[in-house]
């Protein structure tokens, strides 16, 4: 099987981390989307929602669809959550799946200094979502293919700060997130 893995903190999940995935499954030709939220973002010092309420927000991000799921492999682990070693996690745990890792196109710049960034390029494929034009440089020994992905411009920041203003996050993000970031009081102060 194909599966396409898209890491991140989620805080919250928004209708673009879904159409991201759909776009890549689509033109990745992909069988499933993994989501794996972090526990411990190594980019982050702290996030505002605790990770069990994250992944529970993934899990209702992506319940309507069947090719769409949720993995807590990071959630495993004590220590911070470096994309190399979930990969080869997975690889070693399900070593008939062909895995593509899922990354904004505008994140390639910056791809060669993540952990163990050579060892990465050997391991794993990755979906470079690209807004339809953009141009990206892909680093040496990395396989990269690019996903066209129509302008959308929504951000997990713009949704945190608009709940803090008490404004409007409706179709932003999935109707059972905003739910239960209302139930749960997210974001607000």
């Amino acid at each position: 099987m194909k599966i396409g893995l898209m890491g991140g903190t989620f805080d919250p999940p928004h209708i673009g981390h879904l159409l991201i995935a759909e776009q890549a499954k689509e033109q990745l030709q992909l069988d499933a989307v993994w989501f794996l939220p972090a526990k411990l973002p190594p980019h982050k010092q702290s996030t505002g929602t605790s990770a069990d309420k994250r992944l529970q927000l993934v899990e209702a991000a992506i319940q309507c669809n069947e090719a769409f799921s949720v993995s807590d492999i990071e959630f495993e682990r004590e220590t911070k959550s470096y994309t190399y070693d979930t990969i080869r996690e997975l690889k070693d745990r399900y070593p008939e799946h062909d895995f593509f890792f899922l990354i904004g196109a505008d994140s390639l710049v910056s791809l060669g200094t993540w952990y163990r960034a050579d060892d990465l390029y050997q391991e794993v494929r990755f979906g470079a979502v690209a807004r339809p034009g953009s141009r990206y440089l892909i680093p040496e020994g990395a396989q990269v293919t690019a996903v066209d992905m129509p302008l959308l411009e929504v951000s997990s920041t713009d949704i945190r700060q608009r709940v803090a203003r008490g404004r409007s996050i409706r179709y932003l993000v999935p109707e059972p997130v905003r739910q239960l970031i209302k139930e749960w009081k997210l974001y607000a102060t």
